[in-house]
């Protein structure tokens, strides 16, 4: 498991410059549970959920979840969410 870990952070290592110079993409980084080291989470801000689309539909998307999926040990999950403002 180690080894898959480390693996996941070099595909996203080598990939993060990339998306986050894709169009739209505002903030991209990649998250470590403190307690189970091989949970990971990502997490972005994009312009639009075109945008997010956009990407999930492009070849950069495909090369990099076809490279990552296959280091998962449970069904990924994603969500779509929007910031609740105060002010």
């Amino acid at each position: 498991m180690p080894d898959k870990c480390e693996a996941f952070k070099k595909i996203f290592e080598t990939n993060w410059t990339f998306i986050k110079g894709f169009e739209g993409c505002n903030h991209v980084e990649l998250l470590q549970d403190e307690n189970n080291s091989s949970i990971f989470f990502t997490y972005s801000l994009w312009l639009s959920e075109e945008h997010l689309n956009k990407y999930r539909d492009s070849e950069l998307f495909s090369k990099v979840w076809g490279a990552t999926k296959v280091l998962f040990n449970d069904k990924p999950q994603a969500w779509t969410v929007k910031e609740i403002c105060f002010d």
